[in-house]
């Protein structure tokens, strides 16, 4: 089998299956789309090869990247993150980071995150879209989670989970530092 007929099968099986669980008619994804429902038909049965230009309007309408779509990987998919591969996007001078552990699209992104706090530092984070919701878990010190301006304790050992759709900030009173484990859960396009 050549690779365009790989990708040509894999558009096909990715295609209908994001569409399906996004809960998408094919009337409905072509007019996200802005493509035609015959053309979605051709794709979804293998018998086309669209353009770039048109993988990229599916692609968007999903909610889903055209890596996404044109992944033909076979079987269970297996991602191992190594250490030192876990991406850290925010950090302080005391010691404070996030790093994100790893991440999927089933059926939202789905993140899976290492948080240390030092004394006396915070980390506000703005409302997320409505559905998304965060579970976290203290490992060490005492996490002050704020949501919509209550505050909570949560004691290393303890875990908390809240829609995360309002203001919320993660704090450390504490004289200890304080490390968690979040995961974050956001609703899929629809």
């Amino acid at each position: 089998m050549s690779d365009l007929d790989l990708l040509t099968q894999s558009l096909a099986r990715n295609v209908k299956r994001w569409r399906t669980e996004r809960g998408f008619t094919l009337d409905t994804l072509a007019a996200r789309a802005g493509v035609s429902r015959g053309m979605l038909i051709q794709i979804e049965q293998a018998r086309t090869n669209p353009s770039l230009g048109t993988v990229v309007k599916i692609g968007d309408a999903l909610g889903v990247s055209i890596t996404t779509l044109l992944d033909y990987g076979q079987g269970p998919k297996v991602r191992v993150v190594p250490a030192e591969q876990a991406v850290r996007l925010w950090h302080t001078e005391a010691g404070s980071y996030n790093r994100l552990l790893a991440g999927t699209e089933a059926p939202g992104p789905l993140e899976l995150w290492d948080w240390r706090l030092m004394p006396g530092e915070s980390s506000p984070s703005d409302p997320h879209p409505a559905g998304t919701v965060e579970l976290v878990h203290v490992t060490a010190g005492e996490l002050t989670l704020t949501v919509d301006g209550v505050p909570y304790r949560v004691p290393a050992g303890a875990s908390a989970s809240f829609e995360a759709n309002t203001p919320h900030i993660y704090g450390n009173e504490g004289g200890e530092p304080m490390e968690m484990v979040l995961a974050v859960s956001v609703p899929p396009v629809g």
